[in-house]
């Protein structure tokens, strides 16, 4: 990897905005702690619920997929250090496309496609909330809970949570817990002389293994996105240039270790075809190694996991969706805020509406497949993006990724697209044409007030 030579730290450059506005927000995030926001964002949640559907359409070697799909994640990781280190005042994926294609329809896309996946993703995790994790405290239909799971973090969104960086080290500290248990179980099972260990190079005997492989790291690959919305918070690192890459990178590493050796833990413990029909894969495990350890223990610190991923997803996403209605890019009303609690409540309102809906559509897989699709349209834009704006130089030091990787991001990127069912595509297709229905909706709106303005004006 290489830098600019630009001899002026960013750091000197970014004290004002392009406005000339003094940078308001305080550069407190050090590499520490954002390593700690990656791996919180990307561990926990997908490893928890989708291994077992990794392993059905794998076999035993689960870990395969995983490593590929971290390979994959890691290109398009290039590109964000690349344009994260370059416009360290960048609010993400549809500003680097507006940057780069000057199209206000392209960077929409990008921005609500993020929002689609982020809603979709929730939906997701409740359905795996509610599974066999929930059961082993009280057994419910799987659907309803997973509505009033939505609900309740609606109503939680709406009250007011206040994310901080200490309570982000602790969730990842639960969720690391679980993980590293797993692993040590497995060990213990080894020790014991039961498990197989042959199992671990086994694919499914009804397809050829690379087909198997790239259809599990289509699902693997939603295990590891997150990593994207570190971006967001750019301007709140310390020595932005140096950093980020290093964080980036090494949480990335620090992850697709950790599920390798997950992939490997659960293959040894229980056969593909029974990892396969539990909701709740990594349950499943622990209640097999048949150690003593108390299976609801470990269940909470699953629906814990998988609770606070859906949480931080949701207020994302409301407030991602309050952003781009006070951008005018979505209808106004959606900015609108509880006078008391300051939240937007009509965002909250509609963002969970739509994840209960969705919730309804498909099963778990269904819906990571969908997340992923919908990521993989931010990641094509962005691996583009970083290629358009070498020709827009800077004057600070930031990282530079070698040609190859964002093109062979785009391959990658590519390669997944061709491995989506119809019912995916469709389910994608019709969130973005809800996007742009409302895109032309606030278009027409905003044209509206510029008329009244100018009758008024004369």
């Amino acid at each position: 990897m290489r830098r600019d030579s630009h001899s002026v730290n960013v750091e000197e450059t970014e004290q004002h905005d392009e406005r000339g506005q003094r940078n308001v927000l305080a550069r407190a995030i050090t590499g520490p702690l954002l390593f700690l926001f990656i791996l919180g964002d990307v561990l926990g949640a997908g490893i928890y619920a989708l291994v077992g559907v990794i392993a059905g359409e794998v076999g035993g070697a689960v870990w395969v997929p995983l490593l590929v799909a971290l390979a994959m994640a890691l290109l398009t990781a290039t590109s964000y250090a690349e344009l994260v280190t370059k416009y360290p005042r960048a609010g993400g994926a549809a500003v680097f496309a507006q940057r780069a294609f000057r199209k206000p329809l392209v960077s929409f896309l990008v921005g609500f496609s993020m929002l689609a996946a982020g809603v979709t993703s929730a939906a997701g995790l409740a359905l795996a909330f509610s599974g066999d994790y929930l059961k082993a405290f009280i057994d419910v239909p799987t659907v309803p809970a997973a509505l009033v799971f939505l609900l309740l973090v609606g109503l939680l969104n709406a009250r007011g949570i206040k994310e901080s960086m200490r309570a982000n080290v602790v969730m990842t500290a639960v969720e690391v817990t679980g993980l590293v248990l797993v692993v040590v179980l497995a060990c213990i099972v080894l020790g014991h002389g039961d498990g197989n260990l042959s199992r671990v190079v086994e694919f499914d005997a009804g397809r050829s293994p690379a087909l198997a492989v790239l259809a599990a790291a289509l699902l693997a690959y939603y295990s590891f996105v997150g990593f994207e919305t570190s971006a967001n918070v750019a301007e709140e690192v310390t020595n932005v240039s140096k950093v980020y890459p290093r964080a980036l990178f090494g949480a990335l590493v620090t992850a697709g270790i950790a599920y390798v050796l997950v992939g490997l833990a659960v293959s040894v413990v229980l056969p593909a075809d029974e990892l396969a029909a539990s909701s709740g894969p990594l349950l499943a495990v622990v209640s097999a190694a048949d150690v003593g350890f108390p299976s609801q223990l470990f269940s909470l610190i699953a629906l814990v996991a998988v609770a606070n991923g859906a949480l931080l997803t949701m207020i994302m996403a409301s407030r991602l969706t309050y952003g781009m209605a006070s951008e005018g890019l979505l209808p106004r009303p959606f900015a609108k805020v509880l006078p008391r609690r300051r939240t937007p409540w009509l965002a909250i309102v509609a963002t969970t509406a739509v994840a209960m809906a969705l919730c309804m559509t498909g099963s778990l897989s269904a819906l990571a497949e969908t997340v992923v699709l919908l990521l993989l349209v931010v990641f094509i834009s962005t691996n583009i993006a970083v290629l358009v704006l070498r020709r827009d130089s800077v004057e600070h030091n930031h990282f530079r990724a070698p040609t190859i990787f964002p093109v062979l991001a785009l391959l990658t990127c590519v390669a997944l697209l061709t491995q989506q069912s119809a019912a995916t595509w469709l389910r994608a297709a019709a969130l973005l044409a809800v996007g742009i229905v409302l895109y032309a909706l606030s278009r027409r709106a905003s044209r509206k007030d510029t008329a009244g303005s100018s009758v008024i004006e004369r």
